[in-house]
């Protein structure tokens, strides 16, 4: 490989990892894990739910939650802390086998994005016997 060559690659390689980081510090990935224990009041179930949640720094939100011991109705996510419960700012769209994801387009508000930077958002899944919610998990950054 010539010289010039070489530090081309190395350049394009540079380009690509700085794309990389530059993209992954505009979002966060926040991992849930969903549970009845995390309902308020808590909610006794073997449901369960797992997914991750991303929002960037543009304010858009994007991910997906799958459950499973539970046939949702609903699930969203809402604004309050950690021990409260709060209302919906994002309705989760329904799909096939417990799944649910965010709307395409999604984003929070100023005040929401500083709320899920202060631990104060949520994302929980409702039920006929649990209207309110039977399985939840706070969104931490």
């Amino acid at each position: 490989m010539t010289k010039n060559r070489a530090a081309k690659v190395f350049g394009g390689a540079l380009l690509v990892m700085g794309v990389a980081l530059s993209l992954s510090a505009r979002a966060e990935d926040v991992k849930v894990t969903l549970t009845g224990a995390e309902e308020v009041p808590a909610v006794m179930t073997d449901a369960k739910g797992e997914g991750t949640i991303t929002i960037a720094k543009d304010l858009s939100v994007t991910g997906h939650v799958k459950t499973t011991g539970i046939e949702g109705v609903a699930a969203h996510i809402h604004l309050a802390e950690a021990g409260k419960n709060g209302p919906p700012v994002i309705t989760l769209t329904k799909g096939a086998d417990g799944s649910w994801s965010t709307p395409e387009g999604a984003k929070l508000t100023e005040d929401q994005y500083k709320a899920f930077k202060a631990g104060q958002l949520y994302v929980n899944v409702h039920s006929a016997a649990h209207k309110g919610g039977e399985i939840r998990a706070q969104l931490k950054p």
